[in-house]
């Protein structure tokens, strides 16, 4: 009962196949090859753009990073939420690759920036040349509570960044569980409410290793491809990048399996509220479960087998607290898991309470 991340699972088989399929005979390298070259085409379908660029990189890391690193000079602030993935779990990754540029955190209920708090940030920011400005806001999707942006939300948020002269940044490393649990068209949570680069997941949702940078204002573009090389990583093998990307996103796969892994964490919410002494520290918006446990209960778990993690305090909303005797955990669901699984950590929730 692992229900530590979706970063544990293996590929998906529609992905597999098509691994085995691109690995057949010779192609041109570092992105030469035919099935790169259609990847940009692709992408416009899906987010109805026809100018985007993509670039494919092989980890979240990377995409961030560089993305970043196009935006924000060295001098540079961009703007993130205080448990953003950029700034907690990336090693420095985006201060390295933007040569110094700062991340500053913003606060927010739910690992979500609150609109007032970026108003007031900018705001307060000196105009001065001894202080570091404003260039970038990056908002993760879903947020590091499994919270999603809905597209007036990333709109609004876009806007305000905008009226300040920064550009938006998504970390979209769950994009696809947004996208699944707000029935919209991914356009509409990302370039058509503001978003200027996005770093698209896969890895956690099927892909075996595979992100892409997809960038929807050309100017931006002009550097990643030599930041790429530059960073290593230009995969000499490109086409196995890009023929996951294509199995990713043909026939809805990303979608079916975002949908799966977002009704299963459903799931696994119901029960565990069903459950003594359980409560949600946040509404489930993707695949993410929140729970707030008695500690001999997250015990009990631990002891039959259950693997998660114990998660920071620091984006409860107003009133909310965890107790002594209580630990906040994180479950995670991914496209794979069982729906036996479940079930048997709620049987095993239910015997421990």
């Amino acid at each position: 009962m692992n229900f530590a991340s979706d970063n544990v699972t293996g590929a998906s088989a529609p992905i597999l196949d098509a691994l085995v399929q691109a690995n057949a005979g010779a192609m041109p390298a570092y992105g030469e090859d035919p099935l790169t070259a259609s990847l940009t085409a692709r992408f416009r379908e899906v987010f109805e753009h026809p100018e985007l660029a993509v670039y494919p990189v092989a980890t979240g890391t990377a995409a961030n990073a560089l993305a970043l690193a196009a935006m924000v000079p060295p001098y540079g602030l961009c703007l993130c939420h205080a448990q953003a993935h950029v700034t907690t779990d990336e090693c420095g990754a985006p201060e390295f690759f933007t040569h110094g540029a700062k991340l500053a955190h913003l606060p927010g209920t739910g690992a979500r920036i609150d609109p007032g708090a970026l108003e007031a940030a900018l705001a307060r920011l000196p105009r001065s040349v001894h202080r570091m400005p404003a260039h970038a806001l990056s908002l993760s999707q879903a947020s590091e509570a499994g919270l999603v942006y809905a597209p007036e939300a990333v709109a609004r948020l876009s806007g305000i960044a905008r009226r300040h002269g920064l550009t938006v940044h998504m970390d979209g490393a769950r994009l696809a569980n947004a996208v699944a649990r707000l029935g919209c068209r991914p356009a509409e949570i990302t370039w058509r409410a503001g978003v200027d680069v996005l770093s698209f997941g896969a890895s956690k949702n099927g892909a075996l290793a595979a992100e892409a940078i997809v960038v929807f204002r050309p100017d931006l573009a002009d550097s990643i491809a030599y930041r790429r090389k530059r960073a290593g990583h230009l995969l000499s093998k490109g086409r196995l990048l890009a023929a996951q990307l294509h199995a990713y996103l043909a026939d809805d796969h990303w979608l079916a399996n975002a949908s799966h892994a977002n009704r299963l964490a459903d799931r696994l919410a119901r029960g565990l509220r069903a459950v003594a002494g359980v409560r949600l520290a946040w509404p489930v918006e993707a695949n993410e479960v929140f729970p707030i446990l008695p500690v001999r209960l997250a015990r009990g778990l631990r002891a039959g087998g259950a693997v998660f993690y114990d998660w920071p305090t620091e984006s409860l909303a107003p009133g909310e607290s965890v107790g002594e005797d209580e630990v906040l955990v994180r479950l995670i669901t991914a496209f794979s898991t069982p729906e036996a699984e479940v079930d048997a950590l709620l049987a095993l929730a239910r015997d421990s309470a």
